[in-house]
C-alpha cells in the first residue's frame, strides 16, 4: 500500500490511525533516508496515543520508553541509528524494554530488522514534492486492521 502524505496535518491523521489499532507486540518498522519523516510519524503516534508534551528523538540515548497512564499502552520509541552492528540491540536490552509493549523502531536494519515478525508494520518513507510518501507492508498480524485513509 502506498499513501502520499502531502503535509504534517496528512502525516499526524496517519499516525493517528497506527496509534488507535497499536497493541503491544506489535512493531512499527521506520525506514528512509534522513529527513524523511521517521521521528515525525513516531511523534505523531505517541501523541496520538496520549502523551502530552515534548517527544525526544531517542537518537543519542536509542531506546526512550513510556508508560501509562500517560500513553494509552506501554511504547518503546527506539532509533537504531548508531548502532554498528544488530548484536548491540540485545546487548542494550531491547527485548526487556520490548516485553509487554509496542515498540517504534526507527532505522531498523540497524538492528538486524523486524519484518520477519508477524506483529510489524513496515513502513518506508520517502520525499515526494513538499511531502512524503508511505510505502507501507503489514505483518500479518495487522491484516483486517490496517490505517485506512
Amino acid at each position: 500500500m502506498v499513501l502520499e502524505l502531502p503535509d504534517l496535518a496528512a502525516m499526524e491523521r496517519f499516525g493517528q490511525r497506527i496509534a488507535e489499532v497499536l497493541r503491544p507486540g506489535d512493531v512499527v518498522a521506520l525506514t528512509g533516508g534522513l529527513g524523511a519523516g521517521k521521528t515525525t510519524l513516531a511523534r505523531a503516534i505517541i501523541a496520538a496515543l496520549g502523551h502530552e508534551g515534548e517527544v525526544p528523538s531517542p537518537s543519542f540515548s536509542i531506546v526512550e520508553p513510556y508508560d501509562p497512564p500517560a500513553v494509552r499502552l506501554p511504547l518503546v520509541h527506539a532509533d537504531f541509528y548508531r548502532l554498528n552492528d544488530p548484536s548491540e540491540a540485545e546487548e542494550i536490552g531491547l527485548d526487556d524494554y520490548r516485553h509487554g509493549a509496542a515498540l517504534i523502531a526507527e532505522w531498523p536494519d540497524h538492528a538486524g530488522g523486524f519484518a520477519h515478525e508477524a506483529g510489524c508494520l513496515s513502513i518506508t518513507l520517502e520525499t515526494a514534492d513538499e511531502g512524503r510518501r508511505a510505502i507501507v507492508e503489514p505483518g500479518a498480524d495487522w491484516l483486517g486492521r490496517m490505517p485506512q485513509d
